[in-house]
Order: C-alpha cells, then sequence, then structure tokens
C-alpha cells in the first residue's frame, strides 16, 4: 500500500511538473523597438493597434483574428474595416480602449503620443512600441508580432518571403548609377522625409539620392528656393489617395529643375510607400522603376 501510494505521489508530482513546464514554455519575451522587455505570460488573445500599418502588419504576421481594436483608416486588409475602432492614432479613447479588454496594445513610437502610451501602461495594460526605420525591420517586425500573438507558423514564412523579395530588388538596383531625388509628402506646407524615414531607405534601395537624406527630422518642412538649389532629378509625390495628386503638376513653373525639364514627375500611391508594411516593397518596385525611367531620359554623353 505504501509503494502504491509513492507511486502515486511521484506520479502526481511529474504531473505537475510538467504543467508548469508547459506554463513557463507558454511565456514570451520580445524587445520592441524602444528598447523595452516585454514580457507575456501566454500568446495575445485580444490586441489592440494604435496605427493602421500595425493593423496591416497584425494580419500579415496571422494575428488579424486576435486584433479586437484599431484606429481609423486601418482599411487593410478589407477585414480590419470591421474592427472595432479607438480614434484614432493621435487621439486615443482610452474609455474604448478599457471596454475592450486588451491583453496587448501594439503602439507607433512616432506617431501616438509618448504620454498616451504612458497612460495605457499605467492602466496595466502590456504595451509593445513599433518603430521601424529601415526596410528590413519589417519583417523583424511580423516576426516578433507573431511571437507575441502565438502565430510564427505564418509569420515566419511571411517574413522569409519579404527577405527574399527586398534581396532581388537590392541585387536588381544597388548598383544603379545615383539619382538625385526629392520626396514630397505635402504641398502646404512643403513636406519631404529626413535621413531617418523609412522612405529614405527605400529611395536609397532604389540607387536614389533622397537630396534631403542629411535632415534628422523624420518630415521636415522645406522651402522652393531649397529645392531650386538641390536640382532634384526626379521628384516624387504620394499625396493622400490612390489618384495623382494635381499639385505635383505645380513644379512645371520651375523649369530651371532637371526632374521639371526630363519630365520625372511621379507618383507612388502613399499606402504602398508610406506604410511600414510588407506592401511597402510594391511601392519601392514602382519607385525603382520611376528611377530607371530618370535614368533613361539622361542626355546621351
Amino acid at each position: 500500500m505504501f509503494a502504491w501510494s509513492l507511486r502515486f505521489c511521484l506520479a502526481l508530482c511529474l504531473l505537475s511538473a510538467g504543467g508548469l513546464l508547459h506554463a513557463a514554455a507558454q511565456a514570451i519575451e520580445v524587445i520592441d523597438d524602444a528598447g523595452r522587455r516585454l514580457r507575456l505570460a501566454q500568446p495575445a488573445k485580444r490586441i489592440i493597434s494604435l496605427a493602421p500599418h500595425l493593423t496591416e502588419t497584425l494580419f500579415a504576421a496571422g494575428a488579424g483574428e486576435r486584433v479586437v481594436g484599431s484606429v481609423e483608416y486601418s482599411n487593410y486588409p478589407p477585414a480590419a474595416a470591421a474592427i472595432a475602432r479607438v480614434g484614432s492614432y493621435s487621439q486615443i479613447d482610452l474609455e474604448r480602449v478599457i471596454a475592450l479588454r486588451p491583453d496587448l496594445i501594439i503602439g507607433w513610437q512616432s506617431g501616438n503620443a509618448a504620454a498616451h502610451l504612458d497612460r495605457l501602461r499605467a492602466l496595466g495594460f502590456p504595451v509593445y512600441v513599433s518603430q521601424p526605420d529601415r526596410i528590413d525591420d519589417v519583417a523583424s517586425e511580423i516576426e516578433r508580432l507573431g511571437v507575441l500573438a502565438g502565430s510564427t507558423e505564418v509569420a515566419e514564412p511571411a517574413a522569409a518571403s519579404f527577405r527574399r523579395r527586398l534581396a532581388a530588388l537590392q541585387t536588381r538596383y544597388g548598383e544603379r548609377p545615383l539619382v538625385p531625388t526629392f520626396y514630397q509628402i505635402w504641398k502646404q506646407p512643403l513636406m519631404t522625409v529626413g535621413r531617418r524615414q523609412i522612405i529614405s531607405d527605400v529611395i536609397r534601395l532604389c540607387g536614389g539620392e533622397n537630396v534631403f537624406g542629411s535632415l534628422d527630422t523624420m518630415a521636415p518642412t522645406v522651402t522652393v528656393e531649397a529645392i531650386l538649389a538641390a536640382n532634384p532629378e526626379a521628384i516624387v509625390a504620394s499625396g493622400m489617395g490612390e489618384a495623382r495628386p494635381e499639385w505635383l503638376d505645380d513644379w512645371q513653373r520651375w523649369g530651371s529643375i532637371k526632374a521639371v525639364a526630363r519630365n520625372n514627375l511621379f507618383f507612388v500611391p502613399p499606402d504602398l510607400i508610406q506604410r511600414h508594411t510588407p506592401r511597402l516593397l510594391d511601392g519601392a518596385e514602382l519607385l525603382c522603376q520611376h528611377l530607371e525611367t530618370a535614368r533613361s531620359r539622361r542626355p546621351r554623353q
């Protein structure tokens, strides 16, 4: 009887130890782009995304069904339109966030106010901060979001596919002659992208040179005089929608600019180049083609 009882107790202890090991194996630890270590006891099941590009990347990482809240303009993929809204990336509805009971919030470092993210942490919510500044950071983002959501079986192949496609573009355009490029975000105020903005990395990928790439500001305001002095060979605009912005043609009055003289005024849809998502490579392909067109229009020596 004693021997049976001893064997039963040993078996029970082994089962209990196995359960503890299983629970420990479920624990997740990830370092976000702000350098913060985030630890979850288990994969997140109720996620709130605080930027449209984060919503899109969560879907790419296989975690779309776990997103219970997102912000305005989270419109891709189409399924994102059905997700409850918690305000905008710049104005978060805290009451709505609390009501949705998230077990993970994904924030955007350069888009969400630091005070809003701190407030969410103070309320006890785990917050992961995203800030992909280079193209290859997108692949890492997909992988980390997959870890946090327990969807690595989707995220890892998606990240690998992204890297293969990026490598192919680097091979194709990496050694092409440089094209001085002005990227215009908006007309009034006249805004461009600085060195740390991911679009500058796309320009480099395509063999371009951002004429304002020495500026540290993410989206600096510049003057027409500065653009005339830089004399870009290509001007690329995005605007707000899928249509080419009318104000891109306003540059026609400045015929002394190489880009104007050679008709190198190009458009890339903003959702394809201004969102840090897998579709960024779609925008990169368009931009690379535009810069290749600019090269083809150079006067023959």
